[in-house]
């Protein structure tokens, strides 16, 4: 059921004008990949629209001896953090970017190295080359509070600069890519059919999202067709990793303003959601069973339990929101307001509890599902409780009724046959967090030439100081964990 791809080359200065008519037609800008052919660069631009799922890619030829494109940061913003990723990384310099500042670079990076080229060679040595530089709020009574890159307990590293007066915040400025790990380069060399394991690591807690768009964006380009029953068991598999990621949040966010009773029973909720994985798949994760034209199970969860399940964690959440301290410190706190949310261009429950509807599992189907859509317009932290808890209940009818309608066998394997020639494929999932995109290259070898992915982090982190303007400095690790965005899959 995946959308078609339009493919349009153009040359630069015509790749500006064909972006601002897809975006005034409801499109969004999915991702920006950047490639080294060798002889030239070239990016490529995937524009999105659902109901019906609509993809266009754009195509520009970029060459060596003048590194640049036209920005595209006046009409959309993630377009100018694709733009800085793709200088740091290759060199293209985005001409008319507004603040082109270095993004996933840090000061010790060496100037004039971009280690996606082809010719970047070994890492050089790395040494301290400044201060990366922030935006200072200057003023009577105002000052600054660094916080991390290292934190307490199991946080991956990540550092946060607050301009405030008093405990209010005037402005907080994030910096991420201190677990940036190659892991788009990685990929480079591989087989199409064997790099799934990569895959599962983009970000440990979406294994299985982030397993399946790649498996999706491989199919895609091999031309590999799989029946509607291993697209509905692949989405079953999707849907248990929404429910344990789910419950630990509503625990968390509890626990956050000292409510570790419900954090408690919430940890042994997503204790029974973890084993009933394993059972279904052999590990806690759901690794090892969606690959490339496969699926594997051992055997389908039991119905009564996730359901029995659903009314455990109804009843926490009851509690924790008849908790007038709890409620209290949920309403109102880091409010993300719709217009923001779409400028941003926020996904998941990040854009649903403001009011922005997203789910690619209606936008972008592979398959027919009685899906849920939750929501709130209020885009504070109660809101973004509460489209959890609305999205858990749904989750668990949605996998009940994939479990219950199930026909056929529970393991699908199909050879794949080598592509003529170089081949392209997009695989789109509705991940826990929101909407994840992968996008491959391959040779006439069937090896990956470029694999490009987007956790929908990567859309969400701009928001949380966004949302946390005027906010008190002691409200941060509320918000913080009601966006729990992933270090990980941002960094790649």
């Amino acid at each position: 059921m995946t959308g078609d791809r339009e493919l349009h080359r153009l040359s630069r200065d015509a790749v500006a004008d064909k972006a601002e008519e897809l975006l005034a037609s409801g499109f969004r800008l999915a991702l920006m990949a950047a490639h080294d052919d060798g002889d030239r660069l070239r990016v490529v631009y995937l524009f999105l629209a659902g109901s019906p799922d609509r993809r266009i890619e754009l195509e520009t030829i970029v060459p060596t001896s003048d590194p640049a494109v036209s920005s595209l940061a006046y009409m959309s913003f993630p377009a100018g953090r694709f733009e800085r990723e793709m200088a740091d990384l290759y060199g293209i310099r985005p001409a008319g970017h507004p603040r082109p500042r270095r993004l996933v670079r840090h000061a010790h990076w060496p100037e004039g190295w971009h280690p996606m080229r082809e010719d970047a060679g070994p890492a050089p040595e790395f040494e301290p080359s400044g201060r990366f530089p922030f935006v200072r709020v200057e003023g009577d009574g105002v000052y600054e509070i660094p916080v991390g890159p290292v934190h307490a307990g199991l946080i991956e590293p990540g550092h946060f600069r607050f301009s405030v007066v008093g405990e209010t915040v005037l402005r907080l400025k994030v910096r991420l890519w201190f677990v940036h790990r190659g892991l788009e380069k990685a990929f480079h060399g591989r087989a199409a059919t064997d790099a799934t394991e990569l895959a599962e690591r983009v970000s440990g807690d979406t294994s299985a999202g982030h397993a399946l768009a790649h498996s999706l964006a491989v199919e895609d380009a091999l031309g590999i067709e799989v029946p509607d029953s291993v697209h509905r068991l692949r989405a079953l598999f999707v849907e248990l990793e929404r429910l344990y990621n789910l419950a630990a949040d509503l625990g968390a966010l509890a626990n956050d303003v000292g409510f570790s009773l419900a954090n408690s029973h919430c940890q042994r909720i997503r204790e029974r959601l973890l084993r009933l994985n394993e059972a279904v798949t052999g590990h806690r994760l759901l690794r090892g069973a969606i690959g490339p034209g496969r699926v594997a199970l051992l055997e389908l969860p039991d119905t009564a339990a996730l359901r029995s399940i659903a009314r455990d964690l109804a009843e926490v959440a009851e509690l924790t929101l008849a908790n007038g301290g709890v409620h209290d410190r949920f309403a109102g706190t880091s409010v993300l307001t719709a217009d923001d949310a779409r400028a941003v261009g926020c996904l998941g429950y990040v854009a649903r509890a403001s009011g922005v509807r997203t789910d690619a599992r209606l936008d972008h189907p592979t398959v027919d599902l009685p899906v849920t859509e939750n929501g709130s317009g209020d885009g504070d932290v109660l809101a973004r409780y509460t489209v959890r808890r609305d999205d858990f209940a749904a989750g668990v009818d949605l996998a009940c009724h994939l479990i219950e309608s199930h026909t056929g066998p529970l393991e699908y394997a199909v050879t794949a046959t080598p592509p003529h020639g170089h081949r392209s494929g997009v695989g789109i999932v509705e991940g826990w967090r929101g909407t994840i995109v992968h996008r491959v290259e391959i040779d006439a070898n069937a090896r990956i030439t470029r694999a490009k992915i987007v956790d929908p982090s990567w859309f969400n982190w701009p928001a949380l100081p966004v949302a946390m303007a005027d906010t008190i400095v002691p409200d941060f690790p509320l918000t913080n964990k009601s966006f729990n965005l992933s270090y990980a899959g941002n960094d790649l």
